[in-house]
């Protein structure tokens, strides 16, 4: 079965942020993001799916969101898109 690394991103408070996790189903973890039953950080929010990658197993797709969480400039770059995707509508 295969499994994904997926990052979402959310305007809160007057800042975008971004959050990476891993699943087996993307569209049902992001609708339980969204519904409030997801991480605990991601409560309260309304998150946008910006990226996702897929791998053959579990541990490969944990050990890409390992990285993910640390690379702040790739981050960075996809909370741009939905920057500028707000600000032209």
């Amino acid at each position: 079965m295969s499994s994904f690394v997926y990052v979402l991103g959310s305007f809160h408070k007057g800042r975008h942020i971004s959050y990476v996790g891993w699943s087996n189903d993307v569209a049902k973890r992001l609708a339980r993001h969204n519904a409030g039953t997801g991480a605990r950080s991601t409560k309260g929010r309304v998150w946008t799916l910006l990226h996702t990658e897929e791998f053959a197993t579990r541990n490969e797709a944990m050990s890409r969101e390992w990285h993910l969480k640390r690379d702040r400039a790739f981050r960075k770059q996809l909370l741009q898109k939905i920057k500028s995707r707000s600000a032209k509508l």
